[in-house]
């Protein structure tokens, strides 16, 4: 490649980023960082209808909290900006004028009423080189009605006139070759003055070209706007300078066809969302991967995968290898089902991958919550015992609570199976055997009490199921002698203790 490599990322304001986008930006930032280019965060607000408060600011903390780093955009600058389309207004002013001074565009003066009108007088009517000359625009209005029009100002759309009968094709680095014909395309609006802002297809445009991006990588929902934009650029003359186009599959539903809905994560119970987002119109809050627990190296590793296979059996990819190893050619051109499945193996797998001082210090918070306070030794010991069976940092109190604190109840089914009519006079034996030990360690006092239960002929099984009861107050957990070398010799005899005061058949 020629020319350093440019990207954009360019979400509209509207609510929160969906999984879908995350992906894009993902995939859009890998390439970037492979060619050693620049990653672009520009946003899209032309359509000030739907503008919704906090939408940016969430976009720009979904992709920071992720690792995804812009080069430039709204909130750190650059050489190319502004990064926010309505304030480039002047700038947009001028490529319509110029457009409409080559004869590639026209003024066009119809109602909505006028629309809809023809709607309902012809059959799937499409604003085109076969109807625009029946309709009220500069095409068909003399220059001094137009001009009479524009100056007492009255509302108008500037259309781009696109000519019937041409084949219009689109290098798709994913898709190949895409051949459309221009008579199937109709004149779509690029400038509103009704808020004097531009629609998304010349916008879209004109920055691409101003800000110098090579290659535009967006969602396969775009495809269909490509031949219009591959038009655009022809006519403003900068087809030299027309960016490589990749459009990524859709992600789909877990079950059924379409594409991920956030009705799919409600009903499955999944996120759909990076953040957890409170809607400022409804008041409803939808919940997020950060606030649910994820990783973000996680939802990396996970989104990466859906739609691009790096060629090899390998899974678990940190962003070192992501970027070492993507390509847009191995993109997949189909859409990727959404596995959420899925994603919580790739957290439980990142959880391993993290020292148990680095999980220590996401569940110490969680402690503090339940009102424990504990050392960081103690809990960087307790979570190396038990992360093997979360697959979220939260999971951690569920399995290891009694690290921490005495059970308060016994499991009914586990003392209707496990404890004895000779249980108690069992255990207080224990008791003695653990208070001459000395060295409490988990390898020692296992030796000790197995030599003392076969030198009894007890029931292995019957001693250490009942043993768990009274320390951790239901069968779970690590090794048994773990837990107790843990919590140390006097604790354990005390739990012993309160289980046989306690227990009854």
């Amino acid at each position: 490649m020629n020319k350093k490599v440019r990207v954009r990322f360019a979400p509209s304001p509207t609510g929160p980023l969906h999984i879908g986008g995350v992906r894009t930006a993902l995939y859009n930032y890998l390439f970037a960082k492979q060619h050693n280019g620049d990653f672009i965060l520009r946003i899209e607000d032309t359509d000030s209808q739907r503008f919704v408060p906090g939408a940016e600011e969430y976009i720009i903390e979904a992709l920071t909290w992720l690792g995804l780093e812009f080069d430039e955009g709204v909130h750190n600058g650059g050489n190319y900006g502004p990064y926010r389309q309505s304030e480039r207004k002047d700038i947009y002013k001028k490529y319509v004028d110029m457009l409409l001074e080559n004869g590639n565009a026209y003024f066009a003066f119809d109602t909505p009423a006028e629309l809809e009108a023809k709607r309902n007088e012809i059959a799937n009517f499409q604003y085109d080189a076969s109807t625009r000359l029946q309709m009220r625009n500069s095409l068909t209005l003399s220059k001094e009605e137009t001009d009479s029009l524009i100056n007492n100002r009255e509302q108008y759309v500037v259309r781009f006139k696109i000519e019937p009968g041409q084949d219009v094709i689109v290098n798709d680095i994913i898709r190949g070759e895409v051949k459309i014909n221009s008579s199937i395309l109709d004149d779509k609006v690029l400038y509103k003055s009704a808020d004097n802002l531009p629609t998304y297809h010349l916008a879209n445009i004109v920055d691409d070209h101003l800000m110098e991006v090579t290659h535009v990588i967006r969602g396969e929902e775009w495809l269909p706007s490509a031949p219009l934009h591959v038009l655009l650029y022809r006519a403003f003359d900068w087809e030299e300078t027309m960016p490589g186009f990749a459009h990524l599959p859709l992600l789909l539903k877990p079950e059924g066809n379409g594409k991920l809905s956030k009705r799919d994560g409600d009903r499955l119970g999944f996120p759909v969302f990076p953040l957890e987002w409170h809607d400022p119109k409804s008041g409803e809050i939808s919940s997020g991967y950060r606030e649910s627990g994820y990783l973000p190296e996680a939802v990396v590793n996970f989104l990466a995968l859906l739609g691009w296979n790096p060629g090899n059996d390998e899974e678990i990819l940190i962003m070192d290898d992501l970027i070492k190893l993507f390509s847009l050619e191995k993109c997949s051109k189909s859409g990727a089902k959404f596995d959420y499945e899925k994603a919580k193996w790739f957290n439980h797998q990142y959880i391993q991958k993290k020292s148990n001082a680095e999980i220590a210090a996401l569940f110490i918070p969680i402690l503090k919550e339940k009102g424990i306070e504990s050392t960081a030794e103690y809990v960087e010991k307790i979570v190396g015992l038990v992360k093997e069976r979360v697959s979220f940092v939260k999971e951690l109190w569920d399995q290891s609570a009694f690290f921490f604190k005495a059970p308060e109840t016994y499991d009914e089914k586990t003392v209707k199976k496990r404890w004895k009519e000779e249980t108690p006079s069992q255990l207080t034996e224990l008791i003695s055997v653990l208070q001459n030990i000395n060295d409490f360690s988990s390898h020692n006092q296992e030796e000790v009490v197995k030599s003392w239960i076969e030198s009894k002929e007890y029931h292995l099984g019957n001693i250490m199921n009942a043993f768990r009861l009274a320390v951790v107050g239901e069968s779970k957990g690590p090794h048994m002698f773990d837990i107790t070398a843990a919590i140390g010799k006097e604790e354990t005899i005390k739990r012993l203790e309160t289980a046989i005061q306690n227990i009854s058949k």
